[in-house]
């Protein structure tokens, strides 16, 4: 049942568009370092449990993870996984898996494929044995609006989802652009959390991640982010392919009005004191426990090393000179295409 209008006014203070931290903290370099972003169609995203990826009642999204993680030695590119809504009007069914930048789906993955389809698709780069490979096409956007994690992105992912839908309606791009919820991306301070895999101005797909983005934003998003591949620096987070240090580098971020970010929003990386550690191969236990919904009763909190992640659950195994050889091209890249 939808709330009163009181509700709603006070849920846009406290956790939406009118919250007081929005537009505080620099956004550029806040991105997750990564590749490859492989999505998994999973049910609605009003019945995520807090973390989805490890819940026991949500086997298909636990067994990929756990498959993930088993292999991450194996895995060659650095791996992020998140889960999206199923959508059947643009296509997208319950265990359907995307994979970008590849522009690949594979439909109806089953708890007993999932070892199989990890080995075949992620490990060893091939087309999965039992399942047909399928292409993209046009541009899919991703928005938080896992509500169970964090209220800010429940509040924002929502309205932004339905706006967006608008838009594209009105401007005949259903065809083109395709839009749903997906879980944690890691960041809910920054909600409205979009993430868009697009073209960019050379063609090659982009996954631009943007935070802070209001109703107000998406238009731009449409016309320029999507149909002409430029990135909108002031909502900017960074993009995959692309290092923190050389995002931040390249983009010096500033609010909506014109003026630097205050002193205390300059450091995007969370610290120990915000109950933040570093894992090895790549993960990360940092998380955001001021505004996150609470556990459920009976839950105690877990060593560091087995906790829930702030950020996505990401999975690699780079070598340190192909990291050095990376980060040169892709600020060749960067530099190029703007």
């Amino acid at each position: 049942m939808a709330g009163n209008s009181e509700d709603i006014v006070t849920d846009d203070v406290n956790f939406g568009f009118k919250r007081s931290e929005m537009y505080e903290l620099k956004l550029a370099g806040t991105a997750t370092v990564y590749d490859r972003h492989v999505f998994l169609c999973y049910k609605s995203h009003e019945t995520w449990p807090s973390h989805v990826e490890s819940s026991d009642s949500d086997p298909l999204p636990n067994l990929l993870a756990a498959s993930l993680r088993a292999r991450k030695d194996e895995i060659k590119l650095k791996t992020v996984l998140t889960i999206c809504e199923v959508r059947e009007d643009i296509g997208l069914s319950d265990g359907d898996v995307l994979i970008f930048p590849e522009m690949i789906k594979y439909r109806n993955l089953k708890e007993s494929d999932v070892d199989a389809f990890v080995e075949d698709v992620l490990v060893n780069g091939k087309p999965w044995t039992y399942g047909t490979q399928e292409p993209l096409s046009g541009s899919y956007v991703f928005v938080c609006s896992h509500n169970k994690r964090d209220r800010r992105c429940g509040v924002c992912g929502p309205v932004l989802i339905e706006e967006f839908s608008k838009l594209i309606e009105s401007k005949d791009l259903k065809n083109e652009v395709h839009v749903t919820a997906c879980s944690h991306v890691g960041g809910h301070k920054y909600a409205g959390n979009v993430i868009i895999f697009s073209p960019d101005k050379e063609g090659k797909i982009a996954g631009n991640w943007y935070g802070y983005v209001t109703p107000s934003d998406i238009p731009i998003l449409l016309d320029e982010q999507i149909r002409e591949g430029k990135v909108i620096e002031r909502l900017w987070r960074g993009q995959m392919g692309l290092p923190a240090e050389i995002t931040d580098k390249v983009n010096e971020q500033r609010v909506p009005n014109g003026t630097s970010a205050d002193k205390k929003g300059e450091a995007p990386v969370e610290t120990a004191s915000q109950g933040c550690c570093q894992g090895t191969a790549g993960f990360s236990c940092c998380r955001d426990a001021s505004a996150e919904v609470k556990e459920e009763k009976g839950q105690g909190r877990l060593p560091c090393w087995s906790e829930k992640w702030d950020r996505p659950e990401v999975f690699t195994a780079i070598g340190v000179v192909g990291a050095v050889a990376f980060v040169a091209v892709a600020y060749g890249f960067y530099k190029k295409s703007h």
